[in-house]
C-alpha cells in the first residue's frame, strides 16, 4: 500500500520541489494553509505524514500543528515542520509540541526525502 504525505506550504514554488521529490515514491496530497489542510483532514483523509512549513498567512504552522497533536483523529500523525528560521528555543518548543522532525529551510531535497523516508516507516512508538 502507497504511504501518503500531506504537503502544507502557501510557496508553491517550494511545494513544486517537494512535490518533485517525493511523488515518485508516496502519494502527495498538497494544500497552501493549514485552513484548507484541516479541511481536507475532516473529510476522513488520513495521510501518513504532513510536511508543514513553519511561517504561513491565516494559520502558522506551529498553530496547525498544536491542533493536529490535540485532535484524537489526527494526533498519531507524524509532523515535519520546514522553517527558514534558525533557533533552538523554537525548535525545542516545537518538539514540545508534537513535531517529530524539524528541517531548516533552505533545504536539500534528498534530505527531505531521507527524513520522510524514515518517518513513513518506522513503526509507531519506535523512538520510545
Amino acid at each position: 500500500m502507497e504511504k501518503s504525505v500531506l504537503l502544507v506550504d502557501d510557496k508553491q514554488e517550494i511545494a513544486k520541489i517537494i512535490m518533485l521529490y517525493l511523488s515518485s515514491t508516496y502519494k502527495v496530497s498538497y494544500k497552501e494553509n493549514p485552513l484548507k489542510a484541516i479541511a481536507w483532514l475532516q473529510e476522513g483523509n488520513l495521510p501518513d505524514l504532513i510536511i508543514s512549513d513553519l511561517n504561513m498567512p491565516e494559520m502558522s504552522g506551529e498553530e496547525f500543528l498544536v491542533y493536529l497533536k490535540a485532535n484524537d483523529m489526527f494526533s498519531h500523525i507524524p509532523v515535519l515542520i520546514l522553517s527558514s528560521v534558525e533557533s533552538s528555543s523554537n525548535r525545542i518548543r516545537l518538539f514540545e509540541e508534537g513535531a517529530e522532525d524539524f528541517i531548516l529551510k533552505p533545504f536539500n531535497p534528498e534530505e527531505l526525502r531521507a527524513v520522510s523516508y524514515t518517518h513513513l516507516t518506522l513503526p509507531t512508538n519506535s523512538l520510545v
